[in-house]
C-alpha cells in the first residue's frame, strides 16, 4: 500500500478502505453536512451499527463510486 492508499477508519486497522459511510450528527452538524468514515470490508457492519445506532447514519457507498462522485 502507498501513503495515497485510503485506510478503514476502525481502531487499530490498517487495512485499504473499500467503503466510505456518510454520516451527520444532527445536533452539530447542519443537515446536508456529511462527514465521512471509511471502511474496509470487515469493519463496514461494526462502523455502520456504531453510526445507526445513534441515528448518524446516512448513506453506505463503495469507496470507488464515491470517488467517482467528487470528481477529478
Amino acid at each position: 500500500m502507498s501513503d495515497e492508499t485510503p485506510i478503514c477508519s476502525a481502531k487499530g486497522c490498517r487495512a485499504a478502505a473499500v467503503w466510505v459511510l456518510a454520516w451527520n450528527n444532527p445536533k452539530v452538524h447542519t443537515p446536508e453536512r456529511r462527514k465521512t468514515w471509511l471502511a474496509c470490508e470487515e469493519h463496514r457492519e461494526h462502523l455502520s451499527q456504531f453510526l445507526g445506532v445513534r441515528g448518524f447514519l446516512k448513506d453506505v457507498v463503495a469507496f470507488d463510486e464515491w470517488r467517482g462522485a467528487e470528481g477529478p
